[in-house]
């Protein structure tokens, strides 16, 4: 029954963001829009039940967040704490009505495998960070289970050098009450994002929690070298709040 309720719940709020979207976007600014992203997200958060455990107000403007990436659910777990953009996969457009959300919000679509589109949207991304705007990639480059961090695309975190902008490290945990992992959130493999909807749904103790890590400094960096330590910071992170060894280094060309 809780499941279904909240459920319920959750499809009347996606619809109110959209009226939200229709009826209030065009009328406010910019920032005034951050404000609204991050309080709808808290909203669906105490919604589904997941209790939030993060403080990244500190983050600077113009900074490029990185996270390990577990589920769809982590973009509205770092907008609750603090509002920002994202760089998601192209495929998201595409599913229906969130997908609309996604394109509606300020976010920015990354097509795999074209490395003109992903010149082109670095050099947005660049752009944005210059001007002050915090945006957030997943250089995993697709979720996991939660239990490691796995190997960045090092290619995604140019834009941070192309700015000369600090990268800001993120570790994202979810945790059942007793303080374990927990498996209910996880969007990878097989899971559907409804079967990821309804797992979450059904769990009657999540929490969700965010480590702020120490920025990175991109002066005379080299992305490979970025994305190693952005990982490693991480994983250290991660496997701290998880109290599970630390996954390996290795990262991605």
């Amino acid at each position: 029954m809780l499941s279904w309720l909240r459920l319920l719940r959750c499809g009347l709020h996606l619809l109110r963001g959209a009226a939200i979207i229709l009826a209030v976007f065009p009328r406010v600014s910019p920032s005034r829009r951050l404000e609204i992203k991050g309080r709808w997200s808290r909203q669906l958060l105490s919604i589904l039940g997941v209790r939030l455990d993060a403080s990244l107000s500190a983050i600077p403007s113009g900074s490029l967040i990185v996270a390990n990436h577990i589920s769809w659910l982590d973009v509205f777990v770092l907008n609750a704490a603090r509002p920002m953009a994202f760089v998601v996969k192209a495929d998201v457009r595409g599913w229906p009505f969130i997908g609309w959300l996604v394109a509606h919000t300020g976010n920015i679509f990354l097509r795999r495998g074209s490395g003109s589109h992903a010149r082109t949207v670095n050099d947005e991304i660049a752009a944005r960070l210059i001007a002050g705007e915090a945006i957030a990639i997943f250089p995993e480059g697709t979720s996991s289970a939660g239990a490691e961090v796995l190997p960045f695309h090092a290619a995604l975190l140019q834009p941070a050098l192309d700015a000369r902008s600090p990268v800001q490290p993120l570790a994202l945990a979810y945790r059942d009450a007793a303080g374990r992992r927990s498996e209910a959130p996880v969007y990878a493999g097989d899971t559907s994002l409804w079967e990821s909807l309804c797992a979450i749904a059904a769990t009657r103790s999540l929490g969700a929690s965010v480590a702020l890590l120490p920025p990175i400094p991109t002066d005379e960096s080299k992305r490979r070298e970025l994305a190693r330590i952005a990982r490693a910071t991480i994983a250290e992170a991660l496997s701290g709040m998880l109290g599970t060894p630390a996954s390996g280094t290795s990262d991605d060309p």
